[in-house]
């Protein structure tokens, strides 16, 4: 493991060190705990953002979606619990 030093100002160190021991970690734990979320979000924003952008180009490249009003027609159906069949791309 390698070490990272990182300055709190005081009142902060005092919060974490309470927020640690209602927890029941030391405060070392909760900060690696903290970063380990905010790292798996970060990750987690960027692969949300990566599909949205591969889809966006998919759409532009072949002019082939799903009008709204049938997509949330088979959302709501599997919502419910009905058997649906998936809809199809067309061309805009």
């Amino acid at each position: 493991m390698s070490t990272t030093t990182i300055r709190l100002p005081e009142q902060l160190k005092k919060r974490l060190g309470e927020a640690a021991r209602k927890a029941g970690l030391t405060p070392h734990a909760l900060i690696i705990q903290a970063i380990a979320e905010r790292v798996d979000a970060e990750e987690k924003q960027g692969s949300f953002i990566a599909e949205a952008e591969a889809r966006y180009d998919n759409l532009v490249s072949t002019g082939e979606a799903i009008s709204w009003p049938e997509m949330r027609n088979y959302l709501e159906n599997r919502r419910a619990g009905k058997r649906t069949r998936r809809p199809r791309t067309r061309k805009l």
